[in-house]
């Protein structure tokens, strides 16, 4: 089932600024704090300098430019995850899909890849494997997609025929076309997966709730049947 949501809705379920799973994702591990506490370090010695040189005409911002650059390592997370956002709020279209996952499968990606040199002093290229799990999800339409994420020991929980709910972003009006679409949620396992935390998930967890109870309402013989389950 894809049920066409209204701008105002998709803007509540993909804000603006940064959420905090958003803010932790790209928090990233500790050679990412490392790597950023490095940039604001040497951001400080540049304007330092640059103060130096230019004197009394570099003062003014100095200190504003001096504090921003101090700060990199903890505001950039919320920079880059609003960048991100803002790669999906541009589709001016959006759906709610409530389908169920076909097919599960583990791959091993290539995520990377790092030269060193090896004792003969030959170059030598490391490719660095991550274990994935990837979701065929789709719906009676005869949509589907696959969702890809690093795998995890709670993945073992899904199995084919799980519900799954998942927004999706289309240039089209009909939503015929889709071009992006957000992780996905397993209401039966209260589980999320995807590569990126894209949706505020409170508000989410809502709309799944209100076009569950609209469908219940609209088949209430079935509601029953479940219930007597």
């Amino acid at each position: 089932m894809l049920v066409p949501i209204t701008r105002e809705k998709f803007e509540q379920l993909i804000p603006t600024i940064a959420t905090a799973s958003q803010y932790g994702y790209y928090w990233g591990k500790p050679r990412d704090f490392l790597r950023r506490l490095l940039i604001s370090v040497v951001s400080v010695i540049v304007i330092w300098i640059l103060g130096l040189i230019l004197g009394g005409a570099f003062q003014g911002i100095e200190i504003i430019i001096g504090f921003m650059a101090a700060l990199y390592w903890l505001w950039a997370p919320v920079y880059w995850a609003s960048i991100r956002n803002s790669s999906y709020r541009r589709y001016p279209y959006s759906g709610f899909l409530r389908g169920e996952v076909f097919d599960v499968f583990v791959t091993d990606e290539i995520i990377g890849e790092e030269e060193t040199v090896n004792n003969r002093g030959e170059l030598v290229i490391i490719e660095n494997r991550e274990r994935r799990i990837n979701l065929e999800i789709g719906d009676e339409t005869g949509f589907a997609t696959v969702i890809q994420a690093p795998l995890e020991r709670i993945h073992k929980a899904i199995q084919p025929g799980d519900l799954a709910e998942m927004l999706v972003m289309s240039s089209e009006r009909d939503l015929s076309r889709i071009n992006k679409t957000s992780e996905a949620y397993f209401p039966r396992h209260d589980l999320w997966v995807g590569e990126y935390p894209c949706t505020a998930r409170d508000a989410f967890l809502q709309v799944s709730e209100d076009l569950g109870s609209r469908a219940r309402r609209r088949n209430p013989r079935s509601s029953a049947i479940r219930r007597r389950r």
